[in-house]
């Protein structure tokens, strides 16, 4: 049994534990190959003549040429279970941030004296029963976002034309049968879809003339969905944007355009109003540790083989 771990993982003592030793540095009798970040293309297949099967160790899977390895014949699955929690968790801590002022209030009172301390509110704030969450896409994640959503107040919709009908029900959510009429009545909106050739730069500047004046955005999906981040730059300092959360941006680490400067100088119209989270959503010890256990588990099933789970078809 050989499998080889292409990036990333420097202690593979978890891995080697469950495939019982067979963890290989020798591309040429890699059986399975497990994969965090490394490009996937033709050229580097091509460096393992005896490959069966590719585990990607998270959930997208856009460094991976899938002709390249369809022309291979070769297996190819993802982890997409392990960090469903930590990702919805970072999205209600983000809605709940944006929905109570909580940076906002943070960065303002630096300022603010003790005979007027208490009086310095945020006159838009509203309380949750009042708004809306609207989520695009309601998968593992997204469905997750809005049941707890749910229990913490906020009315819910969603936007997935990839869903069975009906499955509003399930979530006890009302269902938008339009992006554009979900951006029309959301107070926060949350993306939660993959990355694809439709999603790719899906919020633009048209996207954003669209949503409900004073709304805000969440993006814990793909950076890549939003086209860049200087699109932001208007809304904010006219108010028709009232915060943005982001746990991924378009460039990682961030390329220095006008929105990111702004951000690194704390300018006075996005203090307290943005966070950036360097694309860490996914991680907790124990997310980290399911998803390379799940991981290991399938490589061992390609190994055996036995039907892999999560297989993307290709």
């Amino acid at each position: 049994m050989s499998v080889y771990i292409t990036d990333y993982i420097l202690n593979s003592d978890l891995e080697n534990e469950i495939l019982l030793g067979g963890i290989t540095t020798n591309k040429e009798e890699a059986l399975v190959m497990l994969v965090w970040h490394q490009k996937i293309d033709k050229e580097y297949l091509s460096q393992f003549p005896n490959l069966k099967g590719i585990v990607r160790y998270g959930v997208g899977f856009d460094t991976i040429d899938l002709a390249a390895v369809r022309d291979r014949n070769l297996i190819f699955c993802n982890t997409p279970d392990y960090g469903t929690d930590e990702v919805s968790d970072t999205a209600i801590a983000m809605i709940m941030n944006i929905t109570r002022g909580v940076t906002r209030y943070d960065h303002n009172c630096r300022d603010y004296k003790s005979n007027n301390w208490q009086e310095n509110t945020l006159s838009e704030l509203r309380r949750t029963s009042l708004l809306t969450l609207g989520v695009i896409g309601a998968g593992r994640i997204g469905g997750s976002i809005i049941r707890k959503a749910k229990a913490i107040g906020f009315n819910t919709v969603f936007y997935d034309p990839y869903r069975d009908r009906g499955y509003e029900k399930m979530l006890s959510s009302e269902r938008s049968e339009s992006l554009d009429c979900l951006l029309k009545i959301s107070d926060i909106v949350s993306i939660n879809t993959p990355l694809t050739d439709k999603t790719k730069s899906m919020v633009n500047a048209n996207f954003l003339s669209k949503m409900k004046d004073g709304s805000a955005l969440i993006n814990t999906a793909r950076g890549e969905i939003i086209s860049n981040l200087d699109i932001f730059i208007d809304p904010l300092k006219s108010g028709s944007i009232c915060g943005l959360g982001l746990d991924v941006i378009p460039k990682e680490p961030p390329e220095n355009c006008e929105f990111i400067r702004a951000w690194k100088q704390r300018e006075e119209w996005i203090a307290g109003r943005v966070i950036i989270n360097p694309h860490t959503s996914y991680y907790t010890l124990d997310s980290y540790k399911e998803m390379r256990v799940k991981a290991a588990q399938n490589a061992l099933r390609i190994l055996k083989d036995e039907p892999p789970y999560n297989i993307i078809e290709i």
